[in-house]
C-alpha cells in the first residue's frame, strides 16, 4: 500500500512528459548550429576545407573523429555530410568560446521554452559556463558533447533553423476555442 507521498510520486511519474522534463546530450545533431554560429557571426565564410586525420590534438587531449581513420579533405558542406567531429572542432576555434556561447543562447540552449506543458527543465545548470570553458570544452560542444539539452529546446532550435533563423515558442495547441466553438485565443 503506497502512503500519500507515493500515491502523488506515482501519478506525477505517469504525467511526466520526458520530451520537455528530461535532457540529454545532443551530440551530432548539434553540427548544423555550429556551423549557422560560425556562417551568422562571420567566423566562416562556408569556403573553408578541413583536413580530418581522424584525431585532434586539443589541450592534453587527443579527441577522435566519429572515423578514426579520417575524412581526408572536406569542404563545409562534406564535414557536414560525413558528420566529420575533427571539422567540427576546428570550426568551434575559429568561432571561439564567447561567440559559440552566445549563440548557444539565442538557440535558447539552457533556458526553458516556455512551451505551454506543465514541467519543463530548467537546463542551465547543464549547459557550458562560459567563465569556465577551456578549449576542450569548446572543442567537444562544437559536436554537441559535454552538455545537455531538452527534446523541445532541440526541436525548437532547429525550427529557428529552417525558419529563416527566426525563433518561434513552441506551442502544443494553435488556437483556443470556447464551449460555443468560437475562437478565443490564436496562437
Amino acid at each position: 500500500k503506497l502512503n500519500e507521498d507515493g500515491k502523488w510520486n506515482a501519478l506525477a511519474a505517469l504525467w511526466r512528459n520526458f520530451c520537455i522534463a528530461d535532457t540529454y546530450e545532443p551530440g551530432s545533431t548539434m553540427k548544423p548550429f555550429t556551423l549557422a554560429a560560425g556562417l551568422e557571426g562571420g567566423k566562416l565564410s562556408g569556403n573553408e576545407n578541413f583536413d580530418c586525420q581522424g584525431v585532434l590534438h586539443v589541450g592534453d587531449h587527443d579527441i577522435h573523429c566519429n572515423n578514426r581513420l579520417g575524412h581526408g579533405m572536406l569542404d563545409v558542406q562534406g564535414a557536414l555530410d560525413m558528420s566529420c567531429n575533427v571539422a567540427f572542432m576546428n570550426m568551434g576555434e575559429k568561432i571561439g568560446k564567447s561567440e559559440f556561447m552566445k549563440y548557444n543562447r539565442i538557440f535558447n540552449f539552457g533556458l526553458k521554452t516556455n512551451v505551454d506543458l506543465a514541467g519543463e527543465a530548467l537546463t542551465n545548470t547543464v549547459i557550458f559556463d562560459e567563465s569556465k570553458m577551456n578549449p576542450t570544452d569548446l572543442a567537444i560542444g562544437s559536436f554537441g558533447q559535454g552538455f545537455n539539452v531538452t527534446m523541445v529546446q532541440m526541436i525548437s532550435g532547429f525550427c529557428s533553423l529552417i525558419n529563416g533563423g527566426y525563433y518561434y515558442k513552441p506551442h502544443v495547441v494553435s488556437e483556443i476555442v470556447n464551449s460555443d466553438g468560437a475562437t478565443v485565443q490564436k496562437i
